[in-house]
Parts: C-alpha cells; structure tokens; sequence
C-alpha cells in the first residue's frame, strides 16, 4: 500500500488507561454497592463508548439513576483523576510518535474517549504537539465503533482512507477503523487479548513490530 498517514487509538494503544478508568468507575459505582474486578471490568468493558458501559451496568443492576447520568458522572471523574494522575506509556509508544512524526507521515489521534479525558493525557505526556489531529468522542455524533472518527481524522489531514492505517487494541476500535475502509493493525494489550480482531488487516505483538512495518512501507 502507498502510505500517507498512521491514525492511533489512545487508551490501551498509547498509554496504559484502562485501570485508571476502573478506579474511576469504581469510585462511581461505590454508593450502589455495585462491585466489579478488574480483570472482568476491563475485559468487558475495554473500548466500548462509556455510555454503552453505562446503559448495561444501569439495566443489569437495576439502578434508578440514567445511563447518561452514569457516564457524565464517570467523565467528569476521570477528568479530575486524570489531572493528578498520568498513565503509564505503553512500549515503544513514545519512540514510535517522534519516529512518525520525523518519517513525515500524516499522524492522527482517533479516541474513544472524551475530550476531558484525553486532553490532559496528552498534554501532559508531551504528545498532543505531535498530531496533526486529535479527534474525540465529542467531535462525532456517532463514535466508535461508527466509522466516523477516522474519517473525521481522514478529512482533517487531507488523506484517503487507503492510504492510512490505524493502531487498535480493542474489538470496538478495530470494527471503527474496518466501517472507514481503513486498514488497521491490532496490537492487544493483558485486557483485550481476547478480542475479536477478525477483522483487523494484521496482527502484531507490539509497536516496536508496528513501526518495523512501517519502515518497510517509506
């Protein structure tokens, strides 16, 4: 494929969030008694829209309050968790942004998350500079796993779909990328490795093999 541009997921992909979405998911769900392990937590939940979490954790707990209560609750926590408390960078994340930045491809972010959330992850890991774009959840009407993300990001950066790529850790992120007709690369993390990346176009081991990949496509 003639390669333009890489479009990255953030959380499990970049940076490893997911337990910080736990912690703040937990301290949501304390006041209704409602309890969940990590492990369980995250793989069922990783990288599906915090509503979609919310709307089921209402339905199968038969709480009172609104989903859209729940998940404007759990926003609002990661954002001011999030201030304090930056997550670990996943391997190789950081060397592979400067690495495709200075090739001169294109670079997009493409989150799942709220931009409350992922500004202050990004800002404060010296990667939001590194973008040419940043889209989140709040700038589409239908997030992941609807296609409209990456074709957001696509259209930001001036860049066909097949001529891009994108990095995924989870089913949902995977479905959004396939629903752009964009070829994607799944990179599971210890909370997704049982996903579906059926659909994925490959499947690596990490973003050190990504960007082997990449080198072979200048």
């Amino acid at each position: 494929m003639s390669l333009n541009a890489v479009l990255f997921d953030m959380d499990g992909t970049l940076v490893d969030s997911e337990s910080m979405h736990f912690v703040c998911w937990s301290q949501l769900l304390a006041p209704y008694n409602i309890r969940y392990s990590e492990d369980e937590f995250c793989q069922r939940f990783s990288g599906r829209p915090t509503l979609e979490a919310a709307i089921d954790i209402k339905k199968e707990n038969n709480l009172s309050v609104s989903a859209q209560f729940l998940a404007d609750e759990k926003y609002r926590l990661f954002g001011e968790y999030v201030k304090s408390n930056l997550p670990p960078i996943m391997p190789f994340a950081e060397q592979i942004l400067k690495a495709v930045k200075k090739s001169g491809l294109k670079m997009a972010l493409v989150t799942g998350s709220a931009r409350s959330e992922a500004m202050p992850i990004l800002k404060g890991l010296g990667f939001y500079e590194l973008f040419d774009t940043v889209v989140t959840k709040d700038d589409v009407t239908n997030p992941k796993p609807a296609g409209d993300p990456y074709l957001l990001a696509l259209k930001h950066i001036d860049v066909a779909p097949e001529h891009a790529i994108a990095v995924e850790d989870t089913f949902t992120g995977v479905c959004a990328a396939n629903n752009a007709h964009v070829h994607v690369v799944a990179i599971a993390n210890h909370h997704t490795v049982d996903h579906d990346f059926s659909k994925a176009t490959y499947r690596m081991k990490n973003l050190g093999e990504f960007w082997q990949w990449v080198q072979s496509q200048l």
